[in-house]
């Protein structure tokens, strides 16, 4: 299998996608919000216009700084640990789910482009489709590698490909309920979505197109497509990896096994630290993760406010 290594279980259930805290904030209030319409429609292009974000130029790739390390591990298998661990290792920057997200101005709907490309055109992504977005990156984990495993892989050939793994399946599937699932079956998650064009991005790329795409979600129920496919979506992830990267290629690694196997894969000699454990740490992401929502959040009810004062306004 090439470079296989055992998987045992995960000591740390960090990683996942960058929406997960935003359900904090809210009441979670079990629901099902289905996807009726299809996402290639003209009305899911004219609610884009709506909450259309400022543009991102597309990044160009250099050269001299060519992707490197692809990690194709599903989310929450210990995908934010491993970005870390690739950034103390100098490749920079490594891509993060938190990213897609986070960063400002906000690539998200770079992400929905290539999403509907992909998966609702059927048009293959090549590299200079990914360069775009991961132009400055050398390495990339988590939601973009999972999703857009197979196209990244031929895109980038020369680049080394991880498979993340988490030995312990019923413990990947509690870190999935508690982080992809309860976001999703949060009304106040939902509603803050159309009242804030950052949330409503949020939302969007994940909960209608990156997460449906991995699990097979077609009705916009998480929790039931986790509950029904994760399994077999997690082994037939798998089984395609490994038939699509030669073993001198793929490296199959587990959190736990740390730093050993995997500078031994890269070529880098292994630092003399602990291997980082992302959701130990109480600042950096955390401290990102918690100013983000703030925004969202305030974002909404500002809007709330200004359309209540409107129609207040056209009343009298």
């Amino acid at each position: 299998m090439g470079h296989k290594v055992k998987e045992t279980p995960e000591t740390s259930a960090d990683g996942g996608s960058g929406i997960s805290l935003a359900s904090r904030l809210f009441s979670k209030i079990p629901t099902t919000i289905p996807i009726q319409i299809s996402l290639n429609s003209p009305f899911w292009t004219f609610i884009e216009w709506i909450y259309a974000l400022p543009p991102v130029p597309p990044r160009t790739r250099d050269p001299s700084c060519p992707m490197q390390v692809i990690c194709v591990g599903l989310p929450r298998s210990g995908t934010e640990s491993l970005q870390q661990a690739l950034l103390h290792l100098s490749y920079t920057h490594t891509y993060h789910g938190w990213d897609i997200v986070y960063d400002s101005p906000s690539p998200a709907p770079q992400w929905v482009h290539l999403a509907r490309e992909r998966f609702y055109r059927g048009r293959t992504l090549i590299a200079s489709d990914f360069d775009a977005v991961l132009g400055h990156c050398m390495a990339v984990t988590d939601a973009a590698a999972s999703v857009f495993a197979a196209d990244l892989i031929a895109a980038y050939p020369e680049a080394k490909v991880v498979l993340n793994t988490r030995a312990d399946e019923k413990g990947w599937r509690r870190s999935l309920d508690k982080t992809l699932i309860r976001a999703n079956r949060s009304w106040g998650f939902w509603v803050a979505g159309w009242l804030d064009r950052e949330c409503f991005w949020a939302w969007h790329v994940y909960e209608r197109f990156l997460w449906p795409v991995l699990f097979r979600c077609g009705d916009g129920d998480m929790k039931r497509a986790v509950g029904g496919n994760a399994g077999w979506v997690r082994r037939e992830h798998h089984a395609m990896i490994r038939g699509l990267v030669p073993p001198e290629r793929l490296l199959e690694w587990d959190i736990s096994d740390g730093w050993e196997p995997l500078c031994k894969f890269l070529g880098k000699p292994v630092p003399d630290v602990p291997f980082p454990h992302a959701n130990a740490a109480t600042g950096g992401w955390k401290e990102r993760e918690e100013q983000c929502n703030r925004r969202w959040v305030n974002g909404a009810f500002l809007n709330l406010i200004v359309g209540i004062l409107l129609m207040v306004g056209g009343w009298c």
